[in-house]
């Protein structure tokens, strides 16, 4: 009979060695490693699938559930699928177990049962939170479980519509020999926990940790096993939460869905464009309004900017919140090249106001105004949204969906539009400006002001 073969296996970071060592060789955690067997002999593989053209596969389709909460649906797309796994990770604090609460609330009222089952904390506490968000209904179900087995018990104890486990980080199977939380075991939970809600076509959503990096935390598998994944995270302000699908297999992964924190929980933001420009100031220098696309919707937002004098002598700062540094500085040299406005002796401070993070080009030619008007120290029309990519010739460029962008600044009250020059078609009485060079652009824009002319 063959010697078994014997494996030592790091429980933080999973690395193998052939020898017991006091000190992991790949993540240098001190007595981590623990011995596991390995199956010596391989069976001989045989194929049990037959050759299929793809053309004659035939399609499956989940059945959508909608939640009911307008923000969680946009995330996803139109709501959860049925027999789909979903990894919500987020900050400590932030609200995640406060929104799945209301999700089970919303899922029980007209679908059936749910089960939230609560690793972390003890269902007398799951309860008061019910409690204080209004979520207390005869089909939502509460459990206090750490152990895999006990998990999979409870789900099989009746007919759910919706599992939450909060979280897959403190749910561990006491066969194995390391700590929950562990490598080995998050990637094992994990595993059992999303083939079981296969099986049972049920609709299972794990909570999982992040690292203070903002990643999740535990083994990269752990986001290939689910359906989708979801970050929780707050803007700069902390007042608005931000739901973003960053991995989805039944939908897009560029729609987010906006929430603010309320005594009575987590409320969806209908209109997040008015929200943004609520407290903007008419009339001041370096303020600019562009629309930015989040998925299907398009958002407006106000870019500021503060041009000084250098404090720092020979080493001008460039300080970015919103927008990327990189792009910042790529910008005011073109500005300089193309504008004719020199920065090199000037600290510039740019911020997109409300929190949120604009990474797509159309924010360039928005970002240039902006600058130069808190240069010129002249105020740019308080009815006019810029929108266009600014290349390195100092041409404006073409962007995605202008029209849908255009409608929403119409929406807000917005009259004129300065644009890169394209066939576009607009309703009501919006003005379109068109300009083809950064030159041209600043001389309009700071042109378009109320009652005043350059």
């Amino acid at each position: 009979m063959a010697k078994a073969k014997r494996v030592f296996s790091c429980t933080e970071c999973d690395a193998q060695s052939a020898t017991w060592v006091g000190r992991c060789p790949a993540c240098d955690a001190w007595g981590t490693l623990v011995e596991q067997d390995v199956q010596a002999v391989v069976a001989a593989a045989v194929a049990k699938s037959e050759l299929v053209r793809i053309g004659n596969v035939t399609s499956t389709t989940t059945d959508m559930m909608a939640t009911g909460i307008s923000e969680f649906d946009r995330s996803l797309g139109g709501g959860l699928h049925r027999g789909s796994v979903t990894l919500l990770g987020g900050p400590p604090g932030i609200g995640k177990s406060t929104l799945l609460m209301q999700l089970c609330a919303a899922i029980a009222t007209p679908q059936g049962p749910v089960l939230y089952i609560s690793a972390e904390e003890s269902p007398g506490q799951v309860r008061q939170r019910a409690q204080r968000l209004g979520c207390i209904h005869d089909d939502v179900y509460v459990a206090g479980e750490t152990t895999l087995g006990g998990v999979s018990a409870l789900i099989d104890s009746k007919d759910f519509r919706l599992v939450v486990v909060d979280s897959v980080q403190t749910v561990a199977d006491t066969t194995l020999p390391s700590a929950s939380g562990s490598v080995t075991q998050v990637r094992h939970v994990a595993h059992r926990l999303t083939q079981h809600a296969k099986a049972k076509g049920l609709t299972l959503v794990l909570v999982g940790h992040v690292t203070k990096d903002g990643a999740l935390a535990g083994p990269r598998v752990l986001e290939h096993l689910v359906d989708t994944v979801l970050a929780f995270e707050a803007d700069r302000s902390g007042e608005l939460r931000i739901l973003r699908a960053t991995k989805h297999r039944f939908g897009p992964t560029d729609e987010i869905g906006l929430f603010e924190m309320a005594a009575q929980g987590l409320r969806p933001v209908s209109d997040p464009s008015a929200r943004f420009l609520a407290d903007r100031r008419p009339g001041v220098p370096g303020s600019v309004v562009m629309a930015t696309n989040e998925g299907e919707r398009p958002l407006l937002v106000e870019i500021q900017a503060l041009v000084t004098d250098a404090s720092g002598g020979g080493n001008p700062r460039r300080s970015a919140q919103g927008v990327e540094s990189g792009r910042l500085s790529m910008l005011l040299a073109v500005l300089q090249e193309h504008g004719g406005l020199k920065t090199f002796d000037k600290d510039v401070y740019v911020s997109v106001v409300g929190g949120v993070r604009v990474n797509e080009p159309a924010a360039d030619l928005a970002i240039i105004l902006a600058v130069a008007s808190a240069m010129k120290k002249q105020p740019i029309s308080d009815e006019l949204v810029a929108i266009g990519e600014v290349g390195l010739g100092g041409e404006l460029r073409r962007v995605s969906n202008i029209d849908r962008r255009l409608a929403e600044a119409e929406r807000l009250g917005f009259r004129t539009a300065l644009i890169p020059p394209m066939d576009t078609k607009t309703a009501g009485k919006f003005q379109i400006v068109t300009a083809n060079e950064i030159h041209t652009a600043i001389k309009e824009g700071l042109a378009v002001r109320p009652s005043v002319v350059d």
